[in-house]
């Protein structure tokens, strides 16, 4: 027991003290808060306090830290969570840039993997293109940021409370280790953007029921005038300890900027991800979660999504946006929330609006609220509406 306090005391010097001592160097402090409540009369809440600090290593260098000390209350408990955020050392040079630390990746399609990882990744201009490699580690970050929920062991982790009692079981996210190969040109045939990432994660938890994956993704986008049209795609290769299994995603999208005095997009997209059709062909298991909805918050995995999305910047300090899903499952054994006995394959449809405001640089205000109406589907027609409703605030001090 006094072997793991002190380790703790080590974990929160390693993210705090480097921001006290070195305040001479260009610093900041932003305060971060978010209050929400549904019709299941849940609420929940956090409030963080985030420092950051960076300090040039001569002309093409850098080291950027910066870190989180959050108080979240939710399920009836609150708990107190220091994390340790974006923290890079870059290098840049003319055709080339370095970064190690805890690093930002998303692949080409946002919800494979999305997130900061510690690693290292090396992106060269080899003349044709961007040509990028990394290697990164999960198992120091902090489990609800990571959101890595491919097993039921790690649902199970994810959904569990911070236990400072057994703080070394209940903090940290998944052990995987995540490697990509990346290929981004702006401009073939000078009218499409193209990325293709190839991506591998091992399972290094020492868990029988092991989860390795492949991922060959691509994404391409083509302007035409007021116009902009998305096409991207995914094949995963999963193994297991006694199978090897296929599964696939993808989405579609046809973004429209209308024709009015203010800055606005009208985006109509479809995503897809396979369920589960036999022992080969399976549901798609992302790395990371990107739940779907803002009220129904539904993992990808053997779902489709259908959505309409409008976003307008009605001034310089005030913007807003609106969307409308609906979702369908692929099959009927991998949703988690699917009602039990039922056959019906249409979730239903979801309403969501925001509001942003920032009056000043330093300020930003955003609330957002809507429904989710299962009486638009057949999995659970006479269902009860469920709806929800956030605030938060963002406050930048120097």
């Amino acid at each position: 027991m006094k072997i793991k306090s002190s380790a703790r005391a080590v974990f929160f010097v390693f993210i705090f003290v480097p921001v006290l001592s070195l305040s001479a160097m260009d610093a900041g402090f932003l305060l971060d808060g978010n209050v929400s409540f549904n019709d299941a009369e849940e609420k929940a809440f956090f409030v963080a306090a985030l420092p950051w600090f960076s300090i040039p290593l001569g002309a093409a260098a850098e080291m950027y830290v910066s870190g989180s000390f959050r108080a979240e209350y939710e399920n009836e408990t609150i708990a107190y969570v220091p994390e340790l955020m974006r923290t890079e050392l870059s290098f840049r040079w003319d055709n080339g840039e370095f970064k190690a630390g805890r690093i930002y990746y998303a692949d080409p399609l946002g919800f494979v993997t999305r997130g900061y990882f510690d690693g290292a990744r090396l992106l060269l201009d080899v003349g044709v293109g961007n040509l990028s490699a990394g290697v990164w580690y999960t198992g120091l970050l902090y489990k609800k940021s990571a959101q890595i929920t491919m097993t039921e062991p790690e649902m199970a982790s994810y959904n569990s409370s911070l236990d400072y009692a057994d703080f070394w079981n209940t903090y940290f996210a998944p052990r995987r280790l995540i490697g990509a190969l990346d290929w981004e040109h702006p401009s073939v045939m000078e009218k499409i953007d193209l990325r293709i990432a190839l991506i591998g994660q091992y399972d290094l938890s020492g868990n029988e029921l092991f989860y390795h994956s492949q991922y060959l993704i691509f994404k391409a986008g083509i302007p035409v005038n007021a116009f902009t049209f998305n096409l991207g795609g995914c094949a995963e290769v999963a193994e297991l300890p006694d199978a090897y299994q296929i599964s696939f995603a993808g989405e579609l999208g046809i973004g429209w900027m209308l024709p009015v005095s203010f800055p606005n997009m009208l985006t109509f997209s479809g995503r897809y991800s396979s369920g589960t059709v036999d022992d080969t062909l399976t549901a798609f298991i992302p790395i990371t979660t990107e739940l779907q909805g803002g009220i129904l918050k539904a993992k990808l995995s053997g779902l489709s999504v259908i959505r309409l999305d409008y976003i307008a910047r009605l001034h310089q300090t005030f913007s807003l946006g609106f969307q409308g899903s609906y979702f369908v499952l692929n099959d009927l054994g991998t949703y988690q929330g699917r009602p039990t006995g039922k056959e019906g394959y249409f979730l239903g449809s979801e309403l969501y609006g925001f509001l942003v405001w920032s009056p000043v640089s330093d300020l930003r205000i955003k609330g957002g609220a809507g429904v989710f109406l299962p009486s638009l589907g057949n999995a659970e027609p006479n269902g009860k509406m469920q709806w929800g409703a956030d605030i938060g605030l963002t406050l930048a001090l120097y």
